[in-house]
């Protein structure tokens, strides 16, 4: 199957609002204007990378993976400025609080740790309760004091920072959680070949996204909160939710001649590009041709990316042990 004919062709994206700049296309073809370019490259690790997330303003990148420490970098630059250390096992996850100066990484130690970005001597909080490796973490985007995380036994926990404990349990989440960006109403939780979107004050489940074939190991949200794409090896989806939004997929993306995908983000300036991280390159995927272009990335699985608005610089992290800035 030629690249640009990849996938099923659902039905234009409705625009999250977003603008598009001067250097955003209609598609993803370099002669009609679009570029993607690597900006910086550094080496983040001894081992591999397997997390990375900004900031809310954009100012700095966090990093963690095998060797059991998380990093933080200045985004302009990618200079490294601190190391995080305590974990006695790998970590999965690194997430920021959204106007606090912390930072909370989670483990195949079975805890999850505050930390003071400022300070990294010690954490500021250790979290225990899971009974078994914690996949991921995350902050509300406008409650300072909850984070939430998700185990490889489909627990779920929401943690009280001021109050240093578990503040709810419930089921739906063994691979990866995100919260819903801005309004933080939903939580999107992904578990073996689906994704669960749950009220954060119900905990009801309001939808329950099924369609995948093989396991869900990465999700995030578009910047608007409408639209939650979902990604196994095999496969991409894209999903409305939020105002009028009922979980249908309403984008598909599937891999040809064993491609494998990772990771996914949205494009910080054009709504209808997707960048997916795969197995040492980026699938920069048009939802609305439907056109995808694969960009030589990494010497390995790009196993994170992450966007900043504020900056409008995508992150990728991978197991080649680097973290590269691309723009």
């Amino acid at each position: 199957m030629p690249r640009n004919q990849l996938g099923k062709r659902r039905k234009p994206m409705e625009s999250s609002g977003i603008v598009p700049g001067d250097n955003a296309a209609s598609n993803m073809d370099a002669n009609n204007g679009f570029t993607f370019t690597e900006v910086n490259s550094a080496k983040a690790s001894s081992m591999k990378v397997i997390s990375c997330r900004f900031s809310a303003d954009g100012k700095w990148l966090a990093t963690a993976g095998h060797d059991k420490k998380a990093l933080l970098w200045y985004a302009d630059g990618l200079k490294p400025k601190s190391t995080f250390e305590g974990h006695t096992s790998l970590i999965t996850d690194v997430c920021f609080s959204p106007s606090m100066p912390y930072l909370a990484t989670s483990s195949f130690d079975k805890t999850i740790r505050v930390w003071d970005a400022g300070n990294p001597r010690s954490s500021l909080h250790i979290f225990r309760g899971h009974s078994t490796c914690v996949m991921s973490v995350d902050f509300h985007p406008n409650r300072d004091d909850l984070i939430c995380s998700c185990d490889g036994g489909g627990d779920i926990r929401y943690w009280s920072i001021a109050n240093s404990d578990c503040a709810a349990v419930f089921k739906g989440g063994s691979a990866h959680i995100r919260f819903q960006p801005r309004l933080g109403k939903y939580l999107a939780a992904a578990e073996d070949y689906a994704v669960s979107v749950l009220d954060v004050e119900t905990q009801a489940c309001l939808h329950l996204l099924q369609g995948h074939v093989k396991p869900i190991h990465f999700l995030c949200w578009d910047p608007s909160g409408k639209y939650i794409a979902s990604v196994s090896k095999d496969a991409i989806r894209i999903w409305t939710i939020g105002s009028g939004g009922n979980g249908e997929c309403i984008h598909e993306l599937s891999s040809d001649n064993g491609h494998i995908f990772h990771s996914c983000v949205f494009h910080p300036v054009n709504s209808s590009l997707l960048i997916i991280g795969c197995e040492q390159s980026l699938e920069l995927w048009n939802m609305t041709t439907n056109k995808s272009t694969t960009l030589p990335a990494h010497g390995g699985l790009v196993a994170s990316l992450a966007v900043s608005t504020a900056t409008r610089l995508v992150a990728s992290a991978s197991h080649d042990k680097f973290v590269k800035l691309w723009v």
